[in-house]
């Protein structure tokens, strides 16, 4: 078979080598590919590998030679997986390896926000505790996270890893969900509508997946009913947030702030709103990225691939 890698950089930067798909037959690997490269790179290419490359129905329709699509992701909306249905191309994701990963950025990110860590010790090398009478001091007030309230959007494997971590801290948890999944078995749980849970939440989670539904959903009308010092996470999509809304409230004062590893656009684009908004801590995509969950996520595309090989396709969306 001949395997075509259109942007391999990420999963494999140097650090996680693709020794389990050389093993499955003859392979490319592109570190990037612009749109248009797509088709003079795949035109041999029995099975393709993307990750954030799209793949469109017009796209597919010029590669005689393709018979499986193998997204290195969870989320596969990059392909049209109904193009592909339809030229009987399976398309298959990865949808369990981040799992932990994200939702320990997701307190890594709330936890530094609040406590400020680094903060306080670049005020320390600058002098300023040095020249303090007391023996403590701090930059912003800080809180506890003991008896909040954690809204989850979307309750899926990472959504359920979160609220556990969450449950430890002693937060109370609440969701709200699109899919019927069971109940989590914490005190004080209940399923909220989505403006119950933006009203109610001291922190606000996002864990659903970018749909026509729910696109741009976090908008204006919807941050005017968080609290004041409420701070919202997103390790789901960007474009579940309306990103001029969001920076227009942050720099209102309207909110406590944002904590976003995804945006709109990626890489950020300059015109991007939310660069140098207040009280908002941007991080590059990277809540996926810890090299255990990279090398998990290269396996299982491994055993994707030899489950189709072997006709009995695994994790297949279309």
């Amino acid at each position: 078979m001949n395997i075509v890698v259109l942007d391999g950089y990420t999963l494999n930067p140097g650090d996680n080598p693709w020794t389990p798909v050389e093993s499955l037959g003859d392979l490319t690997i592109y570190d990037q590919t612009e749109p248009a490269e797509v088709v003079q790179r795949a035109i041999d290419a029995e099975v393709i590998l993307t990750n954030k490359v799209e793949l469109s129905g017009d796209v597919i329709a010029k590669l005689p030679n393709l018979k499986m699509i193998a997204v290195t992701a969870t989320g596969y909306n990059v392909v049209d997986v109904e193009a592909a249905r339809r030229r009987e191309i399976p398309v298959t994701n990865v949808p369990v390896y981040s799992t932990d990963a994200v939702a320990q950025h997701v307190f890594s990110v709330l936890l530094s926000f609040i406590h400020k860590p680094y903060e306080h010790h670049l005020a320390i090398q600058r002098g300023d505790w040095q020249s303090q009478e007391n023996f403590s001091f701090w930059l912003s007030p800080l809180a506890e996270l003991s008896g909040k309230t954690m809204g989850l959007v979307g309750l899926g494997r990472i959504g359920r890893a979160t609220a556990k971590i969450a449950n430890a801290f002693g937060l109370r948890v609440v969701a709200n969900s699109r899919r019927n999944v069971d109940p989590l078995p914490y005190d004080g749980f209940e399923w909220l509508s989505i403006e119950e849970l933006f009203s109610q939440s001291d922190y606000i989670s996002l864990h659903c997946p970018q749909t026509q539904e729910t696109t741009g959903f976090v908008n204006r009308e919807l941050i005017k009913k968080m609290r004041p010092d409420a701070v919202l996470i997103n390790t789901a999509r960007g474009g579940l947030v309306n990103e001029q809304d969001l920076a227009d409230a942050l720099n209102g004062g309207q909110l406590g702030g944002a904590l976003l590893d995804v945006v709109s656009q990626e890489p950020i684009a300059e015109s991007n709103p939310l660069l140098g908004a207040r009280n908002c801590i941007l991080t590059p995509h990277i809540a996926w990225s810890p090299i255990e969950a990279r090398r998990r996520l290269m396996q299982t595309v491994a055993l994707n691939i030899q489950a189709f090989y072997d006709g009995k396709p695994i994790h297949v969306v279309n």
